[in-house]
């Protein structure tokens, strides 16, 4: 993770620093925390992989891209076999794609291979501590630190939902934490995960970032970073590699987040819509990993709510990326700006490469369901904020999956 001072807040990504929006943002992005700097991996894999959208290429090498998405990459005249060679590399701000509905994400086989995810950072971002005083709507004293506990492997069976959100940037590549979450359209039978906003799109100086894909399950035996030196593929992604082939955020993130300060946090989600990368006998990804999240748009007021369980790949010192971890807290309140929601904080260590990950709450019927994200933290790594999940989000929820309601 790129270095930030200690007065500074991050967001729990990693990739450029920190922890990490309105209905129209097609990518994630966090408010207040984890901001990453680049890895030193390639930026190719296996020399030149070949590429593909929504469908694997054909039996004669050439790429099958639907027709929808052949015209999209065309109108922003995107050639998708430069792409796949890596003309992705392009940041050029005036061909960086950011409108809500700009997000295109063609499958380039065998990118994302076990040393460039090992080495994917996260993209935190930082807040003066002066951004999240007490002054403005409701702010707790800030939590004591509550020590991660890590996950008992294997992941599949103790976490099915949690797992990676790799993707690039103009640092390099970078990595969130993400949750399987239901859909409506598609019982059972889910393509869904949640994240934080600033993990799909940079904000208000950015745009969309590329090659992005979600490993459930990462690292699922849980072994240590000398291990996992010579790990296979299988080993780190043993239930795939899925690419999103559809993505958003909100509004608010694409209009005002940015790598420093506390605008949008509030707003600090996105849900991407994913594809296996090689073939997957036409199971879903909920099935797949065996299970997804109820999401609860009616966000508990904080005196209701006994605990939440936040989990997480935290990659930043003295943690390596590598293993998942969980915070669990009775959860305060943060307030950023007077007119935004307040945000849920809890105390809790873990370091960049949590952002995105699901907060999870136990309600009075017994049943566990995601209520918000990672997005921001200190670099002192004593608490994080998660967004709380309403209107804004509900939205953004609904789109990406009426979206594909009938695929």
């Amino acid at each position: 993770m790129r270095s930030i001072r200690p007065s500074f807040t991050v967001r729990r990504g990693s990739g450029p620093r920190r922890t990490s929006p309105a209905l129209a943002a097609v990518a994630l992005a966090s408010v207040l925390a984890l901001t990453a700097t680049a890895c030193n991996g390639d930026d190719t894999a296996d020399g030149k992989p070949s590429a593909s959208a929504t469908a694997a290429s054909g039996g004669d090498g050439k790429i099958k891209i639907p027709d929808d998405l052949k015209q999209r990459l065309k109108e922003h005249g995107i050639d998708i076999d430069k792409w796949k060679n890596g003309a992705w590399k392009n940041w050029n701000k005036q061909d960086w794609l950011r409108e809500a509905n700009d997000f295109i994400n063609p499958i380039i086989k065998g990118l994302w291979d076990p040393d460039r995810m090992r080495h994917a950072n996260d993209p935190n971002k930082g807040v003066h501590d002066n951004d999240i005083s007490g002054d403005q709507g409701v702010t707790d004293p800030t939590p004591q630190p509550v020590k991660a506990q890590a996950v008992v492997p294997p992941y599949h069976t103790n976490a099915a939902t949690s797992g990676k959100v790799f993707f690039d940037s103009p640092e390099g590549h970078m990595v969130c934490s993400g949750t399987v979450v239901e859909d409506p359209a598609h019982p059972g039978k889910s393509n869904l995960v949640w994240t934080a906003g600033h993990c799909v799109h940079a904000g208000k100086n950015g745009g969309w970032y590329r090659n992005m894909a979600f490993v459930p399950s990462y690292n699922n035996s849980g072994k240590s970073v000398a291990r996992l030196q010579n790990a296979s593929r299988s080993e780190i992604a043993p239930y795939g590699v899925w690419w999103a082939d559809g993505a958003r955020t909100s509004q608010q993130w694409i209009d005002q987040g940015g790598e420093s300060g506390g605008n949008g946090a509030p707003y600090d989600f996105a849900v991407i819509h994913v594809t296996p990368e090689q073939g997957n006998g036409g199971k879903s990804l909920e099935e797949t990993v065996g299970g997804a999240l109820p999401v609860n748009f009616d966000a508990p007021a904080v005196p209701k709510v006994s605990s939440i369980t936040a989990s997480g790949y935290p990659e930043a010192a003295p943690f390596d990326g590598q293993l998942l971890y969980q915070c669990k807290d009775k959860p305060g309140r943060l307030s950023i700006n007077q007119s935004d929601p307040t945000m849920y904080r809890i105390g809790c260590t873990m370091t960049a490469g949590s952002s995105g990950g699901g907060w999870v709450e136990t309600g009075a019927d017994g049943k566990p369901a995601l209520v918000s994200n990672t997005s921001i933290g200190p670099v002192t790594s004593g608490w994080l904020a998660g967004p709380r999940l309403g209107p804004v989000a509900k939205d953004v929820y609904a789109s990406v999956s009426k979206k594909f309601a009938g695929q």
